[in-house]
């Protein structure tokens, strides 16, 4: 038996093969774990030999291995969401169906009677929970690692943090862990009571306080538009764009230019600063908002003419 007999079904599911996808009979299939061609894993899963032995291929081969119904949860489904996990973190799946016991080697299988927000997503071709039950399930088993999760998660425009607290107040019952944990964090990303929009805002109110910036105003209503921060009492606001300096999407350049057009011609100040300025040069990046607010200082803002 050859290897290229399994190829086109497992190089799409992380080298993986199942026995009911090979095709086999049963004693060609044991023929195939005998000879080396394959390596069980799991009962009727297997990898084919060579292939790395990967994260994802331990989280889809007991995907495969449990079966249907089954999505990978918990850590398995942060990690496939691109959350930072230890690599040896066991493969949690989750069956919401009452099955008969399942045991393999190093997977956890949660039954939840939480049975809310279980629609399959797919990440990496692997089955999985989707941001928000992730992050609730995650908080039930690891609250320690939450914060950095729901960090990610709003870097990454994977989730708001309304939308995660309105997933939190849905699944709010005794006994359902992750609620607390999940508020928890919400509490850690928002600014003055009030969810942050993204990491990078969050992000630059921490560079704000560190670096003696005057009180900031987020998210008002300037010239009839919602800007992202405006220096209290000042004509100065400032802009946070959430790409890097080499990622620019046109359309949200040309959208940001007319913007800044149409605040200067109103007789603001705007100040725009990116992810990268915020996060690897944020002395500069306080410097050019104090010299801003220091230009104007003799000008009042065009809302207190």
């Amino acid at each position: 038996m050859r290897l290229s007999d399994f190829d086109d079904w497992a190089r799409s599911h992380h080298g993986i093969i199942t026995f009911e996808a090979s095709g086999l009979s049963r004693a060609a299939w044991y023929r195939a774990i005998r000879s080396g061609t394959i390596e069980q894993l799991h009962p009727h899963v297997a990898r084919l030999h060579g292939t790395p032995d990967t994260p994802e291929q331990r989280i889809i081969a007991a995907v495969e291995a449990v079966g249907a119904d089954c999505l990978a949860s918990h850590r398995s489904a942060a990690r496939l969401w691109g959350v930072p996990r230890p690599v040896h973190d066991p493969v949690d799946v989750l069956l919401p169906a009452q099955r008969r016991d399942l045991r393999l080697e190093g997977v956890v299988v949660h039954r939840p009677r939480d049975v809310a927000w279980l629609a399959p997503h797919h990440r990496f071709a692997i089955a999985c929970t989707g941001v928000e039950r992730t992050l609730l399930d995650l908080g039930a088993i690891d609250p320690q690692g939450l914060h950095d999760a729901v960090g990610h998660a709003i870097a990454n425009g994977l989730v708001t943090l309304d939308a995660l607290d309105a997933a939190a107040t849905e699944h709010a019952r005794p006994g359902r862990g992750g609620v607390v944990a999940v508020r928890d964090a919400i509490a850690d990303w928002s600014i003055d009571d009030k969810p942050a929009d993204s990491m990078l805002e969050f992000t630059f109110d921490r560079l704000a306080r560190r670096h003696g910036l005057p009180a900031l105003d987020h998210r008002p209503t300037v010239e009839g538009v919602t800007v992202d921060v405006r220096v209290r009492g000042t004509a100065v606001l400032v802009e946070c764009d959430a790409w890097s300096d080499r990622r620019r999407d046109h359309d949200r350049v040309e959208h940001s230019v007319e913007l800044d057009d149409r605040l200067t011609a109103a007789g603001w100040t705007v100040v725009r600063c990116t992810y990268r300025s915020v996060t690897t040069r944020p002395s500069a990046t306080a410097k050019r908002i104090l010299a801003a607010i220091e230009r104007r200082a003799a000008t009042p803002a065009p809302d207190a003419a």
